[in-house]
């Protein structure tokens, strides 16, 4: 009985090898068309592809979107950051270049008034400012320790803007040309004469027009030769400005107070608002 088994699978084994060997014979023929079990074959293939097809491309595009999603992110996020540090320095560099600007401006200033008298001009930073607006004060970056004193003259580039106020160690308050008022108080005047006719001119600004932003004039005497157009400085002749500092430009002249004196409207040269830089006064005490 095994021996017949054995035979029967020797059979089956000779059997499965001659259809195998017919097989590859038949498929390695040359063949316009393709037998019933080889279409049954393909096609069962290509419907199992279609179905699996669409499926997978879908899942590998939504793969390759999300990759492409995560690598425009990234290139958003360094062009931020390159447009940031871009615009950063960009307006670091337009500081930088204002700065330069102003500074050769007051180095030519200086090289200016070194021939004009013998006052020495202690630059200083301008480091904050009131805000109140009928304060008119700015603090700058000088104090005692660099020498600086109360009531010692004030100015920029363009020309007297006020005196020192108040110092501590390290800072002093600057009291603005546009905060003084007409209170009496002598101290706070300032002398004025006119640029060219300092023997025959005087008067007193002791005032600020704020709607017109212009400095009241007054006390001119009524054979004062104070035209429209004349600059303006100071006279020397008060208790704290020295002479010969700008001050502005007459833009009228008028009766003043009683028509005894004439008064006029001086337009200062500088302007009181975004002050950067300014020049601290020391005039050389006298023997």
């Amino acid at each position: 009985m095994f021996k017949l088994f054995g035979n029967k699978r020797l059979f089956i084994l000779l059997i499965g090898l001659i259809c195998f060997i017919a097989l590859m014979g038949l498929t390695l023929e040359q063949r316009s068309k393709l037998i019933w079990p080889e279409k049954f074959v393909k096609d069962s293939i290509s419907w199992m592809q279609s179905f699996l097809y669409k499926p997978a491309e879908y899942a590998a595009g939504l793969f390759q979107d999300i990759h492409d999603l995560t690598v425009v992110y990234q290139e958003n996020k360094v062009l931020k950051q390159t447009l940031a540090r871009y615009a950063k320095d960009t307006a670091k560099l337009n500081e930088m270049e204002a700065e330069n600007i102003r500074l050769k401006e007051a180095l030519s200033f200086t090289e200016q008034q070194k021939q004009a008298n013998q006052y020495t001009y202690r630059i200083a930073q301008v480091i904050g400012t009131s805000p109140d607006p009928y304060n008119n004060t700015i603090v700058i970056n000088l104090g005692e320790r660099n020498g600086i004193k109360e009531n010692m003259a004030v100015v920029s580039t363009d020309g007297l803007i006020g005196r020192i106020d108040s110092v501590s160690g390290f800072s002093s308050n600057v009291q603005l040309l546009s905060g003084i008022e007409d209170s009496g108080n002598v101290s706070k005047a300032i002398a004025a004469t006119v640029k060219g006719k300092e023997g025959d001119s005087y008067g007193i600004i002791e005032n600020y027009d704020l709607k017109s932003g212009m400095l009241i004039m007054t006390k001119i005497p009524q054979t004062d030769p104070l035209q429209e157009g004349d600059t303006v400085v100071t006279s020397g002749l008060g208790q704290i400005f020295p002479g010969g500092i700008e001050i502005g430009k007459v833009v009228s002249k008028s009766i003043g107070d009683f028509g005894i004196t004439y008064k006029a409207m001086i337009a200062p040269f500088s302007s009181f608002h975004h002050l950067r830089e300014v020049f601290v006064v020391e005039v050389p005490e006298q023997g």
